[in-house]
């Protein structure tokens, strides 16, 4: 799975390659030694260790605007499709479908409710000649994928290591940098096991790399 690193579904598509036995690759409009947002740095950690991430600027290079749109058509070239989740009608992320189109990539769009700003971008795809999605067999089905072939989760945490973590985790917001001191795990373990439980609905991933225990 490759992406941006940014917030939002660009993160969460890479904790949720993470959590598999595949790889995902973040593609980054800075210097390596630049994570942007610096909110998302241990997930970076947590890629490099077991991805990779890939940037064409030099060591240094700031967060600039203007470099974003153009490292999309890496992401584009890198990948066998291009799936935008939501889009305003002004978004980068159409600039990156643009872009795959024209290398030949499928495009994917997930329609939305005709109400919301954030559907625009991937009504406007759909109208021209984008494949409808609703669930991963219809990526696997275009691109020629045995249903089978989606990547096994990893075996997840046993009851007393999530037990272990939200006892760690408390019920006050916390930053992921303070639960790896308080929890003695790595950040990509971390991460994979705060994935699970926010899944089970357990714990809530909150802007700017803090997480909250709901049970």
């Amino acid at each position: 799975m490759v992406s941006g690193l940014a917030l939002g579904i660009d993160a969460a598509a890479h904790r949720g390659a993470l959590a598999t036995v595949g790889s995902t690759i973040a593609v980054t409009g800075t210097g390596a030694d630049r994570i942007y947002p610096p909110g998302n740095r241990e997930l970076a950690h947590a890629i490099a260790s077991e991805g990779a991430l890939l940037t064409e600027f030099p060591l240094g290079t700031p967060p600039l605007a203007a470099n974003f749109p153009r490292r999309n058509r890496i992401i584009a070239g890198l990948s066998q499709g291009c799936l935008v989740i939501e889009a305003a009608a002004r978004s980068g992320s159409l600039i990156t479908a643009r872009l795959a189109a024209e290398c030949g990539r499928e495009v994917f769009a997930v329609p939305g409710s005709i109400h919301s700003p954030l559907s625009k971008g991937c009504h406007q795809l759909l109208r021209q000649g984008a494949k409808l999605v609703e669930s991963a067999a219809d990526i696997l089905e275009e691109l020629r994928y045995p249903a089978q072939a989606t990547p096994p989760p990893r075996p997840g945490p046993s009851s007393a290591e999530s037990d272990a973590l939200l006892a760690k985790l408390g019920y006050d917001p916390c930053a992921i940098d303070t639960l790896v001191v308080r929890s003695g795990l790595t950040p990509d373990a971390l991460i994979a096991m705060l994935l699970q439980l926010e899944l089970e609905g357990r714990v809530a991933n909150l802007p700017g790399g803090f997480y909250q225990r709901l049970l």
